[in-house]
């Protein structure tokens, strides 16, 4: 009976042992993966988070997120050329100044499409708007049960957007409001009406548990441009043909130059693998995957 006590005692210290080894193993192993930091557009955060998780999984790499709003981003990547930048637009001629005077030269590349989506309270009598009616919103001007519009932060890729089609150098003061972050846009919209959410279409295509919460209450708004007689749908084959109005180009902005992170990371996004995760989220790829057809001659019955 001792002798079977003490051999129970023995195993049970060899598996510890055995466990504390393996535990101590992937110490050693994560700590020599890579550390990397990209900085992402807020309105991007989805889709980035979906492609980072499996670039992850394949390679040795730790990416660390900093997801700011836009001109936010824009400041960070000028301070530190050792990240990266996911943005929802190219750079403007100012800031390409700005980065030649900095001796710094981003490279651009375009790897998806993506659309700000308006979105109203489910009660709403309204589900149509167009461009001008979007204007006259960013002139503090009600328009018809529209009430103002909410944007996720004040510095966001998406009230730049609408402040430069509505010819604003700055957010008004009127009619016009902004919060932190998408959820809160969500929220805020899904219990007032007469409100418009200003968001990144990905938020509705791949919403967190907060904002699934609010989705069964809103509206998304079809969209009429200026020079279109219909309204679309911020729908993957809309924003694809270009009839969205409000559709953008999504770019990758690397100032590692050559090295492998800033190298592999890019390519993987505009790879078959990147640019199918991409199309699988609702959005559109720079790039869309192609199918191999195999044409037999004859066909194989497996029952025989």
């Amino acid at each position: 009976m001792k002798r079977i006590f003490v051999v129970s005692v023995l195993i049970g210290i060899t598996l510890i042992a055995v466990n504390c080894k393996k535990t101590e193993v992937n110490k050693q192993v994560h700590s020599k993966k890579e550390q990397a930091t990209v900085l992402v557009d807020q309105t991007l955060q989805p889709i980035v988070e979906d492609l980072v998780m499996i670039f992850e999984d394949r390679y040795p790499v730790k990416i660390n997120l900093e997801v700011r709003p836009d001109a936010q981003v824009i400041s960070s990547l000028a301070n530190d050329y050792k990240k990266m930048a996911i943005l929802p637009r190219d750079l403007t001629s100012d800031e390409i100044k700005f980065f030649d005077a900095k001796k710094m030269h981003p490279k651009m590349t375009p790897f998806a499409k993506d659309a700000i989506a308006l979105i109203t309270q489910k009660s709403s009598q309204d589900t149509l708007i167009s461009m001008q009616q979007i204007v006259a919103l960013m002139q503090g001007k009600a328009v018809g049960h529209f009430k103002g519009l909410v944007f996720d932060n004040p510095n966001s890729s998406t009230a730049r957007q609408l402040c430069a089609l509505a010819g604003l150098t700055k957010m008004p003061e009127k009619g016009v409001f902004s919060f932190n972050t998408p959820n809160e846009v969500f929220n805020y919209v899904a219990h007032n009406t007469g409100m418009v959410g200003v968001v990144g279409i990905n938020f509705i295509f791949e919403p967190s548990n907060e904002i699934q919460d609010n989705l069964n209450q809103i509206n998304v708004l079809r969209v009429k441009g200026s020079k279109n007689t219909e309204y679309y749908y911020p729908s993957q084959d809309n924003i694809a043909s270009g009839k969205y109005p409000l559709a953008r180009d999504l770019f990758i902005a690397n100032c590692q130059g050559n090295t492998s992170f800033g190298i592999r990371f890019s390519n993987f996004i505009t790879s078959d693998v990147g640019q199918r995760i991409i199309l699988k989220s609702g959005l559109v790829p720079a790039i869309f995957p192609t199918r191999k057809i195999q044409i037999r001659k004859t066909i194989t019955n497996p029952s025989k």
